[in-house]
């Protein structure tokens, strides 16, 4: 009985690869390094000692080819969990077009890897490292502190981009003065929300809104831990006081002591252009800075008004008494503010209470 020969694997050709690695021809090069890499992703086992071997040539193999087929190499090995490090640490560190794919998806990379690459390349590179599928809070250091404004628009749209806190400070800073970054950083899921409501002035309505409905969603605890966050980092420089300043203080004060000081009375001192009087009796009636006060009204900001005047409970007709006055030469008032007035009525009570705690952290760290 004749035994049957075990079967054998068929032999490697990775030393004849490799060999012919030293051909000259840089067509015969371009063929070799197609030939190997398809050979790598072939599904045939290969030992530790062929893997480095793999590395060392197909680095090798990529000195002295074109970009085209540079980036076609950083493409094909870009997501392959097993792709020799030293190759792609290599594509990284190359023009943009090339390392663009191995920089936003190759799980070879390690964090010192791409620090190096933050650290020393331009843009392209930072905005390809600012879109993998995790980014460190190390790195985003560097990116924040290196980046232009599209590079950090693309690391604050990636919720998978961790931002240390002072990170997170120094992009909403850059953020309020960049419209084009002001969605990026109210969308922003893992935005601390006291910063988040740092974004509430300077952006449209639609984000606003956005605000609102985030702070009426926030944990009452969460909520105690971004007002103590927040007190840390208020700044109390908001510039002069007016004039009129501490006549009208005076004035309110001896009206609050007399049990006159209304919301009514507030009406009557934006219509005789009490302004300074509004503000003080504003930002006492809703207990924020005069500054922030100040800012509602100079900049007609009727939606922050709003959630002021929600707060305190006002009524709608007392709300569009304040809007009509404020908005008085303004030859369509009367329709802008009744649009205000359905949008009062639409704010909840709670997401108001919730946003003006925000607000309230300048007059509490001013008065420490």
């Amino acid at each position: 009985m004749s035994e049957t020969a075990a079967p054998t694997s068929a032999p490697s050709r990775l030393p004849d690869l490799i060999a012919l690695a030293e051909e000259g021809s840089s067509e015969k090069r371009r063929a070799l390094l197609r030939e190997l890499t398809e050979h790598f992703f072939g599904g045939t086992a290969r030992t530790a000692t062929e893997d480095t071997l793999y590395g060392a040539v197909l680095t090798r193999l990529t000195v002295d080819m074109e970009v085209a087929v540079r980036a076609e190499l950083s493409a094909r090995f870009a997501s392959a969990p097993d792709a020799p490090h030293n190759l792609i640490r290599k594509l990284a560190n190359d023009d943009a077009a090339v390392a663009g794919a191995v920089l936003a998806a190759s799980p070879v990379l390690t964090d010192d890897d791409l620090m190096g690459v933050v650290r020393k390349h331009g843009q392209d590179h930072l905005r390809a490292v600012s879109a993998r599928p995790s980014v460190s809070e190390a790195i985003s250091d560097v990116i924040v502190e290196r980046g232009d404004d599209e590079t950090l628009g693309t690391l604050l749209r990636n919720d998978g981009a961790r931002l240390s806190r002072q990170a997170s400070e120094t992009a909403i800073e850059r953020a309020k003065a960049n419209p084009a970054l002001h969605e990026a950083a109210v969308e922003r899921a893992s935005l601390p929300p006291d910063l988040l409501n740092e974004m509430y002035f300077v952006v449209e309505a639609r984000l606003r809104t956005q605000i609102l409905e985030q702070n009426a969603r926030l944990d009452p605890a969460l909520l105690e831990s971004a007002i103590a966050a927040g007190r840390t980092r208020i700044a109390t420089d908001d510039g002069a006081l007016p004039a009129d300043y501490a006549e009208c203080l005076a004035y309110v004060e001896e009206l609050k002591a007399a049990g006159q000081l209304s919301p009514r009375m507030l009406a009557r001192f934006l219509r005789s252009g009490g302004t300074t009087s509004f503000l003080i009796a504003l930002a006492q009636l809703s207990e924020i800075d005069f500054h922030t006060a100040r800012q509602i009204v100079d900049r007609r900001e009727l939606d922050a008004l709003a959630v002021v005047c929600k707060s305190a409970d006002l009524d709608r007709a007392l709300f569009l008494t304040y809007a009509v006055v404020l908005l008085n030469d303004d030859g369509d008032a009367m329709a802008k503010a009744h649009s205000y007035a359905r949008m009062y009525a639409e704010l909840s009570r709670d997401a108001a209470l919730r946003t003006l705690r925000f607000w309230r952290m300048r007059r509490g760290a001013q008065a420490a």
